[in-house]
């Protein structure tokens, strides 16, 4: 029973990593296909100011952020760095029910 439990547990996130990775192609496909209507945008408008660096760039920073987290490639806020928040969150809530129990004994 507990190996189906462990199964069912890998699949679910091995389920959940597959739509993280959708999403980030999703975020790039609409990127790439969106990018050249700006361009064609700002030259028909206003030629004299090129503002679609400023979204090219902009929007180019996010996919980068998005494909780093996706691919669990930055030194920070990766799967380790959360697992061990988690623990440290759950670890100070024991502390705290523990200290607070303890009090309520003796009075």
């Amino acid at each position: 029973m507990e190996k189906d439990f462990i199964e069912a547990n890998r699949y679910y996130d091995a389920q959940k990593r597959v739509k993280e990775i959708r999403g980030f192609y999703e975020h790039l496909t609409v990127y790439v296909l969106c990018n050249p209507i700006v361009i064609v945008v700002n030259y028909m408008t206003s030629p004299g100011y090129l503002w679609w660096i400023w979204s090219v760039m902009g929007w180019g920073m996010a996919i980068i952020l998005h494909g780093l987290k996706v691919f669990s490639l930055p030194p920070f806020f990766n799967k380790k760095w959360e697992e061990k928040k988690i623990r440290e969150i759950l670890e100070k809530e024991n502390q705290q029910r523990l200290e607070s129990n303890h009090g309520n004994k003796f009075e």
